[in-house]
């Protein structure tokens, strides 16, 4: 089933920052991550800077990426994001795609996928979602093939502060989830 993306997306007004109201857990992440959001910069090549931020004990663990259209000449939403790993040595890129499969008109929540359909994101400018906006946009995942019961929310209990500083973990949660923590 050949999956609709978001045309002619507004990079500009894509970026900033986005919190992430619900996911696909992967090995990316820390499974106990709280306040996980991810802030999106335009860079004067046209490429993203990608920074992903979560917390785990009150210390902030991150990684920083970089994207950009799969396809310059189109107008499909389709992106393709490099991130280096592990984080807190950068050595080896992992290169994957980043499909909007929907952004409101107000750019305030989006759905972002993946065509293997292993990775899923609700993504919202606040830290907490309407419920009904919410259900929306698990009804159309669902409706791109997407097993919606693997969707796991996630907590935003104290927000973190606004800026990049704060403790960091230095990349040991990307050590400990890969072994499952």
């Amino acid at each position: 089933m050949a999956m609709r993306v978001v045309r002619n997306l507004d990079l500009e007004r894509y970026a900033g920052r986005w919190y992430e109201i619900a996911c696909f857990p992967s090995a990316f992440q820390p499974k106990t991550g709280t306040n996980t959001r991810a802030t999106y910069a335009l860079n004067p090549d046209s490429t993203v800077r990608v920074l992903n931020e979560t917390w785990t004990d009150g210390r902030r663990g991150h990684i920083e990426g970089t994207a950009w259209r799969a396809d310059p000449a189109g107008d499909e939403a389709k992106l393709r994001v490099r991130f280096f790993v592990p984080p807190f040595l950068p050595v080896f890129p992992v290169t994957g795609d980043y499909w909007m499969l929907h952004v409101d008109e107000d750019y305030q929540h989006a759905l972002v996928g993946q065509p293997s359909r292993k990775y899923l994101w609700i993504l919202c400018r606040q830290p907490h979602m309407d419920e009904a906006v919410y259900d929306e946009l698990v009804k159309r995942a669902d409706e791109e093939g997407y097993d919606v019961s693997r969707l796991r929310g996630t907590a935003h209990p104290d927000p973190p502060p606004e800026s990049e500083a704060s403790p960091r973990d230095g990349g040991t949660w990307w050590l400990k989830s890969l072994f499952g923590k």
